[in-house]
């Protein structure tokens, strides 16, 4: 059976073939969802982001899945979580939470939403000790998401990723424990 998680509005998902030509087109090649990631990708480039996320969901049991409305099955993005594999990067192989949604789906709680699905997933099934958070610091929208999700700023584990360089980092990284997860999920729901 394939992996799923759902929330009230939407589902997260192992990725289908069909879910390639939506990404490229409705996120990957879009200017504004790739401002702060390095900038547009080739189809190649980003079909190759899709086998390299089927492969985490294979050697992990999980991945950023793809994410979808139920009310209608429509494509949105991806949210959910994987290992840390940048060797730059603090703790390579801990969990990393992270998101990326079309323009279509902006502004409607949906990150947020499937991020604490994502956190609930780390904490309560994979028993993750912390999880962190990777944006750059012109990228207010996902760093706000990560405050708002009771993540904390963690300037001593900031970094340079050699893919991007100076042009889009540093990387900022927002880091939460299982025990402020636990606190401020309380919060959430009220």
């Amino acid at each position: 059976m394939a992996f799923q998680l759902e929330t009230e509005r939407l589902i997260l998902r192992e990725w289908r073939e069909d879910d390639r030509s939506p990404f490229f087109d409705e996120l990957n090649s879009d200017v504004d969802v790739m401002q702060h990631m390095g900038g547009v990708q080739s189809r190649e480039d980003s079909d190759a982001g899709v086998d390299r996320t089927i492969l985490c969901q294979a050697e992990n049991g999980h991945c950023f899945w793809a994410l979808e409305r139920i009310e209608d099955n429509r494509f949105l993005g991806f949210c959910g979580l994987k290992r840390v594999n940048d060797a730059t990067a603090p703790d390579t192989g801990s969990a990393e939470v992270g998101w990326r949604l079309s323009k279509q789906a902006w502004g409607k709680g949906y990150a947020k939403e499937s991020a604490i699905a994502s956190l609930d997933f780390a904490f309560g099934t994979l028993k993750e000790p912390f999880v962190s958070a990777f944006t750059i610091p012109s990228n207010k929208p996902s760093w706000g998401l990560m405050e708002r999700l009771g993540m904390s700023r963690r300037k001593d584990l900031d970094f340079f990723d050699p893919k991007w360089g100076p042009l889009v980092g540093p990387e900022i990284v927002y880091r939460i424990t299982a025990e402020q997860w636990a606190e401020h999920r309380k919060e959430l729901i009220k």
